[in-house]
């Protein structure tokens, strides 16, 4: 199986190939480029259709959304999406919120999100400290009053404050 940080290498180097050819630059394009490029573009298409198939990857707005399929605290969770050159799972939409909950129906668990409590207890932000500008809290939640610091998503797409120190399904945005 294809592990993330590969297919995060391949789509790079890809990208950049892409983006090198787009810029005009002095590289003559000839039709063994041209194959080569198209050879790149349809090796990728392969790999997100295996990645779909496998219910390994989800893309909104722009993200993909993988899983590895294993599970982790939400330090963790932080670790290893870093490590595959991306982030915790955060969603800022109502379409990304759903991305996230179709691997945690998908696996029947729930999920870590990047988001946490800040110092006013059952306050929340981004992992970077900015405002959330989107929610979708379960009823009656928040409601950790700064026992509960992190956020995880239920199987119905609502969130809960909860601990950080549960193994919740490790989910990575691209």
């Amino acid at each position: 199986m294809l592990s993330p940080q590969l297919f995060h290498k391949i789509l790079g180097v890809a990208f950049s190939l892409l983006l090198y050819c787009a810029e005009g630059s002095d590289l003559l394009v000839d039709s063994e480029m041209e194959g080569v490029i198209c050879q790149i573009e349809y090796r990728i298409s392969r790999l997100e259709r295996v990645l779909y198939f496998l219910k390994m990857i989800t893309a909104s707005g722009g993200k993909i959304f993988a899983t590895s399929e294993k599970k982790a605290d939400f330090h963790t969770t932080l670790t290893k999406c870093k490590e595959a050159g991306g982030s915790i799972a955060t969603p800022r939409n109502p379409d990304e919120n759903d991305a996230i909950l179709y691997f945690v129906k998908t696996f029947n668990t729930y999920a870590y999100l990047g988001i946490k409590e800040c110092l006013i207890p059952s306050t929340f932000q981004f992992l970077g400290s900015t405002q959330l500008s989107y929610t979708n809290w379960h009823l009656n939640e928040p409601s950790g009053k700064g026992e509960e610091e992190c956020v995880e998503m239920y199987t119905d797409g609502t969130w809960n404050d909860k601990s950080c120190n549960k193994n919740r399904l490790i989910v990575c945005q691209f």
